[in-house]
């Protein structure tokens, strides 16, 4: 069903713009199908089961369901963090159910991207990275999911920028791509020579600009920070920059600045007793009025343990809320004997 879905969608998406799609290094049509192809085999269902009582559960629910890509030859497969935090169980699904029992080789904070590794051998293609910083905004570029279910379809950069998630989340970079799919979690994008440029993380409503009606979009992290994260996440299973201070509060932007919307129970925040609707409006004397600039200055102030004032506004009362942090990588939950 999903070599017929990649023919259906190279005729379309040929047949409506064959001189963006065919380079000049193609001699046909076929010599751009192989690579897409490859592609779209190495996309792969993700299916995990979260640790019982594990806090993410909460927010991500016990059973989890996306895609991921192979990117080694021993199987590596990249997928986006969150569907596999603080997982008990994962297994790697191809377009014929075909199933392999798998382990979280690294989770990493700074990108959002985990690595697995199947438990048995897998026969699937290996896709190059690519560079997304190459790629033109006005050529297509191909979503591939994984599973059963798994879909192939174009869809068109919007935007390159930083991506700020209420959840203590930044990156730069971030891929803004359109038509909006809800399979987009782990999803594959690639460009016309079958490179990954990015890995699927979320929908963001109502993106647009002054050439563009406002629609919903997915976010993508662009593989170029999985590139410069490869090394330490096979190695040590995340990026040095994962190991970073962390509050366990969520805040979102308003036009009255910085609001907190919800506190993990239990972290450093619940703690020091913020609580949701408080407005932050500095940090260590820091002015901040956007998500980025919050958990940017969060995180380069010092190191992960450490305490931090926050300067709030509560029922119209400004306060000062010393913070102790704690390192995130150490309170997340891991299996039995990991």
């Amino acid at each position: 069903m999903r070599r017929l879905l990649l023919t259906l969608g190279l005729g379309l998406g040929l047949g409506l713009g064959l001189g963006l799609w065919l380079p000049a290094q193609a001699a046909s049509v076929q010599d751009l199908l192989r690579p897409l192809q490859r592609a779209h085999e190495s996309v792969l269902g993700v299916r995990s089961i979260a640790i019982e009582d594990a806090p993410s559960v909460a927010s991500l629910g016990a059973n989890r369901e996306g895609s991921g890509v192979v990117i080694g030859v021993d199987g590596l497969v990249v997928t986006v963090g969150y569907l596999v935090l603080e997982a008990q169980q994962v297994e790697l699904i191809d377009d014929q159910d075909r199933r392999w029992p798998a382990r979280v080789v690294a989770y990493d904070v700074a990108t959002g991207l985990a690595l697995l590794k199947p438990l048995t051998p897998m026969q699937k293609p290996a896709v190059p990275l690519g560079d997304s910083l190459d790629h033109p905004q006005e050529q297509p570029m191909m979503m591939v999911s994984g599973g059963p279910q798994g879909e192939v379809g174009w869809t068109e950069l919007i935007a390159r920028r930083s991506y700020s998630g209420s959840w203590e989340y930044h990156i730069e970079g971030a891929l803004y791509v359109a038509p909006a799919r809800t399979d987009h979690s782990g999803a594959g994008l690639f460009n016309q020579a079958g490179e990954l440029l990015g890995i699927g993380s979320l929908v963001v409503p109502l993106v647009g600009n002054q050439t563009r009606p406002r629609q919903n979009v997915n976010v993508f992290v662009p593989v170029d920070l999985l590139r410069s994260a490869l090394k330490d996440m096979r190695e040590q299973g995340r990026s040095a920059a994962s190991h970073r201070a962390w509050l366990g509060m969520h805040c979102t932007e308003t036009v009255s600045g910085l609001r907190v919307i919800r506190i993990n129970d239990d972290s450093p925040a619940d703690v020091a007793g913020l609580v949701a609707g408080d407005r932050v409006e500095r940090i260590d004397g820091r002015p901040v009025r956007a998500l980025g600039d919050l958990w940017q200055a969060l995180w380069s102030g010092g190191p992960a343990e450490r305490t931090v004032v926050l300067d709030i506004v509560r029922d119209g009362e400004r306060m000062s809320v010393p913070v102790y942090t704690v390192d995130r990588m150490k309170v997340l939950k891991r299996p039995e004997g990991v």
